[in-house]
């Protein structure tokens, strides 16, 4: 098998026509990989729109055979954008100047449950003294407005300095604000990636949030636009993926972890939550079913280098919950005292890094 060193020494051969110099000295090999498949090549032009990205492809293809050999095969050759961090000396707090911690709740994948884990750890939050507020920040499929019984929810808008600030609404001790409140709910949002950032940043710079001890981001499922958006706007303190133990989600969710610690990105990981984790049926307190794996949340934080932060069950009363917009956070029952722990425990999670780590630097992308 060939090694890296060789494809690169190759890649060396191969000039800008424009730029007078060779493709690696420019930067334009972002990552080179070699497996029994082929060899897989990804270029990160300056600019997207390069009219001679087609012919340096070409001459990275002849240039591998010659060098290498003509049995060498270029499996891909692929072209990303180049991504251009700049990080500012401090984190800028112009925007959410009186939130103290910004969390942000994400998944690998839908169906796992991160709005339920969003939403009652923002209320297990406000029980426990907390100021706290929750941005629903999935922007294509808000359901935090049904979570908190308030679909028919309008937000006020109070003029503050020539600025319109949009009013959270505040229920159950957390201050709430979703694009659920400005559509109608059985109307689906059809928007393209730029307009859902740009309300985004809407909601962010516009809502009157006040000083808070935590505010939680419901993040859509995947990476998408949404989750730069976000880095871009503020500092996020640090990030939560929600899985379930089943070896699909946790597949997705190691995707998660890699997207908050990539270079571009870098925000902390504090842990995962893995919901679904077990069935207790009634009347069978000692017996646990394990209906979607045992311990996969265990296993990844493990494997990750990072927390189980806690281990939610299925429980009726959560679904239930949900539907009827009163969390089960808000009971001192088994599954409510489960968010209760979770909160804490990210607490003490949040403190430590805190105290260990810098802060958070908004990220900058060009």
């Amino acid at each position: 098998m060939h090694k890296k060193e060789d494809v690169l020494k190759a890649l060396r051969l191969v000039s800008h026509p424009e730029k007078g110099s060779d493709i690696v000295t420019l930067g334009m090999v972002g990552d080179i990989s070699v497996t029994a498949e082929g060899i897989a090549i990804v270029l990160v032009p300056e600019k997207s729109n390069d009219p001679f990205l087609t012919s340096i492809k070409s001459n990275c293809v002849r240039a591998v055979k010659e060098l290498l050999g003509p049995d060498a095969v270029i499996s891909s050759i692929e072209v990303k954008p180049r991504i251009v961090v700049e990080k500012t000396a401090a984190p800028k707090r112009d925007v959410l100047p009186g939130v103290k911690n910004i969390i942000a709740v994400s998944s690998g994948k839908g169906g796992v449950g991160k709005s339920t884990v969003a939403v009652n750890l923002a209320v297990a939050l406000a029980r426990r003294g907390y100021a706290t507020g929750i941005l629903d920040a999935d922007i294509f499929g808000p359901s935090v407005p049904k979570m908190f019984n308030a679909l028919d929810y309008h937000p006020e808008v109070r003029k503050e300095n020539g600025n319109d600030l949009i009013i959270p609404m505040t229920r159950y001790g957390v201050k709430i604000l979703s694009i659920g409140f400005f559509v109608k709910g059985t109307d689906a949002v059809i928007w393209r990636g730029p307009m859902a950032s740009s309300f985004l940043k809407q909601l962010i710079s516009q809502g009157d949030w006040g000083e808070l001890d935590y505010l939680i981001f419901d993040l859509p499922p995947g990476t998408s636009d949404i989750h730069l958006t976000l880095v871009q706007e503020v500092p996020v303190t640090g990030a939560i993926v929600v899985t379930t133990p089943q070896e699909v989600a946790l597949a997705d969710a190691r995707k998660g972890i890699a997207m908050f610690r990539s270079e571009a990105i870098n925000v902390p990981v504090l842990g995962l939550v893995e919901n679904m984790s077990f069935f207790v049926a009634p009347g069978l307190p000692d017996k646990k079913y394990y209906i979607f794996g045992k311990d996969g949340g265990s296993r990844l934080a493990a494997e990750a280098g990072t927390e189980l932060l806690g281990q939610i069950p299925i429980v009726e009363s959560i679904c239930d919950g949900g539907d009827t917009g009163t969390p089960a956070a808000l009971n001192d029952s088994d599954t409510g005292l489960a968010f209760i722990t979770l909160a804490e425990t990210l607490v003490r999670q949040v403190e430590k890094r805190n105290a260990e780590m810098a802060p958070t630097i908004r990220v900058e992308m060009k």
